[in-house]
């Protein structure tokens, strides 16, 4: 786990989702395990995760391997009934259609403790600098952006406590990226109201 690693997800997720170590946390879509290892490094112990692909325990910890189930999320989601105050998907949720999308976060609600937080990171299509996220993969389903993230919400008895973009790069490269897309949201007429790539979501029930 890498200090930039520990720093973006600080940025993205922990302080966004109001993370705190004695939260349980659900992650769908693992990949390998780079989240989950986080939440190790934040001293979170009560996590658990979801991926399709038996290949990814071979790089992950053992640590972090017992605690990943591999299977369908349907299936897994439909298999348990534990509650959890953090439910995580990165990259994941623009694989499912809207309407598979809905379901899902009607699903996940139920799953929620009290307070809890559904956190998504999706492409951002309201932004030029998304496309090339959303298009280069054939099997993304859905395209979002700020406003239409918002109305899936909606229709799943959710609201969007917050909405950001998920920003890399050194901080030189911030402060010129600042510079120049704070000049474009003075002189262009109707800017994207986010211009991340990929855009953070947290979502609560209503």
């Amino acid at each position: 786990m890498r200090k930039k690693h520990i720093r973006n997800f600080d940025e993205q997720l922990w302080r966004p989702g109001q993370f705190n170590g004695n939260h349980s946390v659900l992650e769908l879509g693992t990949g390998t395990g780079l989240f989950l290892a986080y939440l190790l490094a934040k001293g979170i112990t009560r996590f658990s995760g979801v991926d399709g692909d038996p290949l990814v325990k071979d790089h992950m910890p053992e640590t972090i391997a017992e605690k990943v189930t591999i299977g369908d999320i349907w299936d897994v989601l439909e298999a348990s009934s534990e509650r959890f105050d953090r439910i995580v998907m990165l990259d994941v949720f623009e694989h499912f259609s809207y309407f598979e999308g809905h379901r899902l976060l009607t699903v996940l609600k139920e799953r929620l403790t009290e307070g809890g937080k559904i956190i998504l990171r999706v492409p951002n299509a309201a932004s030029p600098f998304g496309l090339q996220y959303q298009y280069n993969d054939l099997t993304h389903k859905a395209v979002y952006g700020p406003g239409s993230i918002e109305h899936l919400a909606h229709a799943a008895a959710l609201k969007v406590e917050r909405r950001l973009s998920a920003r890399r790069g050194n901080r030189f490269k911030r402060a010129v990226e600042d510079l120049v897309l704070g000049i474009l949201d003075r002189v262009l007429t109707e800017p994207p109201p986010l211009w991340g790539a990929n855009m953070i979501v947290v979502l609560s029930a209503k």
